[in-house]
């Protein structure tokens, strides 16, 4: 018991960090602000990139690092479900398992959808640098990207809804090792307070956590279940 206890917490650590890298991975990615009469060649665009334009002002070097921060952050998070798993313990043993396969499904499908931003910031690149003639070649390569990123990320979204909800009808109506007052805490309403507090802070603040309050939300869901309630398991 011990020693699974141990693991637990090692799980929760784990997943904080990975949340966290992920966060930052978006940061880099999507927090940028551009002022679109520098770059006349994105302005046709503008519609089709649909705010991705910011990108044109980040490196490669950082598009890098922002990527590949949060793909190989995700066995981390990964190991935050099975602190859940372990939390749920004494529900339903289907509807757990629905529960955290969910959630680890969307890890997996969003680990993809993450790093193919950096893809689509090399293309807003080039489309700033090629000839006017050549830019239309590069749009296509975007809006092919563009419906990629909708196909995979729609799910992404519906998993980690069904997840935070299912999560929440198991803590109010089984046998858990979380409290009561936990069916209002999932992943799910924590990106939405979130969204709603980001509102209240300085400009500064809302401008380096732009593009980050998904996994802003996961990190303060696993803060809590790590710190807070599975501590004494």
């Amino acid at each position: 018991m011990e020693q699974i206890s141990f693991l637990v917490r090692i799980a929760g650590f784990a997943a904080i960090t990975g949340t966290f890298l992920y966060a930052l991975g978006d940061v880099l990615l999507l927090a940028s602000k551009v002022n679109l009469d520098l770059y006349p060649k994105l302005k046709p665009f503008v519609k089709l990139l649909f705010d991705a334009e910011k990108m044109v002002v980040l490196s490669p070097q950082r598009m890098t690092w922002g990527a590949l921060m949060g793909v190989f952050a995700t066995p981390l998070v990964i190991a935050g479900y099975w602190q859940i798993y372990q939390g749920l313990a004494g529900a339903n043993p289907a509807l757990v398992l629905v529960t955290v396969l969910l959630f680890f499904c969307a890890s997996v499908i969003g680990a993809f959808v993450h790093g193919t931003f950096y893809y689509l910031g090399e293309y807003v690149l080039a489309l700033n640098q090629v000839d006017e003639p050549s830019q239309m070649v590069i749009a296509d390569m975007i809006a092919r990207h563009r419906k990629v990123l909708i196909i995979s990320y729609a799910p992404v979204m519906i998993m980690v809804v069904i997840a935070s909800i299912l999560f929440s009808i198991i803590v109010a109506t089984q046998t858990t090792r979380f409290p009561a007052w936990m069916v209002a805490v999932n992943p799910l309403t924590l990106i939405v307070v979130w969204l709603i507090v980001k509102r209240i802070l300085p400009q500064l603040a809302r401008d380096w956590t732009e593009g980050a309050g998904f996994n802003i939300g996961f990190l303060i869901f696993f803060a809590i279940t790590t710190t807070h309630i599975l501590w004494n398991v």
